[in-house]
């Protein structure tokens, strides 16, 4: 049998990635105004259900704005990066990042979403950030809607389901790339776009239990966010000429749980469900199986004059993904249910599972970078993937998180087998270099980072910086391409 060598191209953008309401802290520093995330409260575990949804009530905004609330918010703290943004990046340049996806706190810009002038403060700290990142040639990857709608904006039009936050998003947009057009060429609109099905409030800043169709809301904020993505897309080519715009989807494959036809059907529709978003963003188009979905749900967009046309004139230049596990379809469920990346289902036999519940897939990856690849043909881009876990600190200081490793070794193996069956993949985000705040949870005691950061979950730590044993191995994959796994 004849050999087959894959290598990863030599432009390949290694590094990692993360969101600006995870790491900056500083919420209310130097006019900054309130975010969705910021009413985002820490669960203690004994008191957290399976479901993840993170959404939250017009009573919790009161109390927390009224000072009433006797929970913490750990994403109003992160894990200090507005501050330590030199000393974590120097980090990074150590492991030899080319490219670092880091997120712009759109209520840092414009406190309220609204405001008629954008924050200077807001500006020079992001210009502060990219001059750092090119001190040591790292390619900034930006995200401009990461789970950070301003609070202002869901008071005044309950968030994405108002029309008008359509312009006061392209206005953002425009205002960073008219500021950043030298100095950061890859941008993504708004993260992991499908979670606004799952949680509203996470991924549009709107409050359900002021809607009165709340399933009609939340399609109806959607088709603004892909009016609005596009409209940016529109933007940005004509401000940064060679500047490339992405859209980025929380990656779920879905399998069938057995081989029985209704489940392989069942499997099929949770995928195209997923594939949705990526269809209109990419293909610029709702696809034909979303009518018979609307219309069974009794769904109804609204669009004004042109937004199809808009759609399908700006179309994205990338697709880039996060990609955690894969998760089981089944017509009829019945077994153990298990967590996972903003969605739960049955636990696959043949997986290992994280200790959040999350099953370890790394095949899966493979099967994801040729199905996107066959179906978009455009170059494909893995923004987030990483293992939540428990890292213990030894006497000596050091940290042995060979689990890490294991997980992204497999993981990287597998991308190297999607390039050799021919995807054009641009580059790999690990999710978290740096130990955050988790999204779904506000915890710090699950770590993702080669760097660990002395912050319990209480908020309480130094937050010195100390490189585990992941981060020596990442420095090397780093330096040899992907060679030395």
């Amino acid at each position: 049998m004849g050999q087959f060598i894959v290598q990863f191209p030599k432009d390949f953008l290694w590094g990692g990635a993360t969101a600006a309401n995870q790491i900056e802290g500083a919420f209310d520093v130097a006019g900054k105004g309130l975010s969705a995330a910021d009413f985002i409260e820490y669960i203690p575990k004994h008191e957290r259900t399976k479901d993840n949804a993170m959404e939250i009530t017009s009573e919790q905004i009161r109390e927390a704005l009224s000072g009433e609330s006797f929970r913490r918010y750990p994403k109003r703290e992160g894990n200090d990066f507005y501050h330590r943004y030199k000393e974590d990046i120097a980090l990074l340049a150590e492991m030899g990042f080319k490219a670092f996806r880091l997120s712009i706190h759109w209520s840092r810009i414009f406190p309220n979403g609204y405001d008629d002038t954008p924050n200077e403060a807001g500006l020079q700290f992001y210009d502060n950030v990219f001059n750092e990142l090119a001190k040591y040639n790292i390619e900034p990857v930006v995200t401009l809607s990461h789970y950070e709608t301003p609070y202002g904006l869901t008071e005044k039009y309950n968030g994405w389901v108002g029309r008008e936050t359509i312009n006061h998003f392209v206005r953002y947009a425009e205002t960073v790339f008219t500021r950043y057009k030298d100095k950061v060429k890859y941008w993504m609109s708004f993260n992991e776009i499908n979670i606004m099905t799952i949680s509203p409030y996470t991924g549009g800043g709107i409050l359900s239990d002021k809607e009165k169709n709340p399933v009609q809301a939340k399609y109806q904020a959607l088709h603004h966010q892909f009016v609005a993505s596009s409209l940016a897309t529109k933007k940005l080519h004509e401000i940064v000429p060679d500047g490339k715009m992405g859209c980025m989807l929380a990656s779920m494959i879905h399998y069938p749980n057995t081989p029985n036809p209704v489940d392989v059907l069942k499997a099929k529709q949770e995928n195209q469900s997923n594939q949705f978003y990526t269809d209109v963003q990419a293909r610029g188009e709702y696809p034909k199986y979303m009518k018979r979905f609307f219309a069974e749900n009794d769904i109804e967009i609204v669009k004004e004059t042109g937004d199809d046309e808009i759609l399908k004139q700006y179309t994205v230049d990338y697709i880039s993904f996060s990609y955690y596990m894969s998760v089981l379809s089944s017509e009829s469920p019945e077994g153990e249910v298990t967590e996972g990346n903003l969605h739960n289902g049955l636990k696959n036999p043949y997986l290992e599972a994280s200790e959040w519940g999350w099953q370890i897939d790394p095949i899966g990856l493979r099967v994801v970078l040729n199905e996107l690849y066959d179906r978009y043909q455009l170059p494909l881009f893995i923004v987030e993937n990483g293992l939540g876990a428990y890292d213990r600190v030894e006497t000596d200081g050091s940290i042995h998180d060979d689990y890490r490793i294991d997980y992204l070794k497999k993981h990287i193996e597998q991308m190297k087998e999607a390039i050799g069956d021919g995807v054009d993949l641009m580059g790999y985000l690990a999710w978290g270099p740096i130990d955050l705040v988790s999204m779904s949870t506000s915890e710090m005691s699950k770590r993702y980072g080669f760097v660990y950061v002395d912050k319990d979950d209480e908020g309480i730590g130094t937050l010195e910086r100390i490189r585990k044993d992941s981060f020596f191995w990442y420095k090397k994959v780093i330096a040899s391409n992907g060679e030395a796994l």
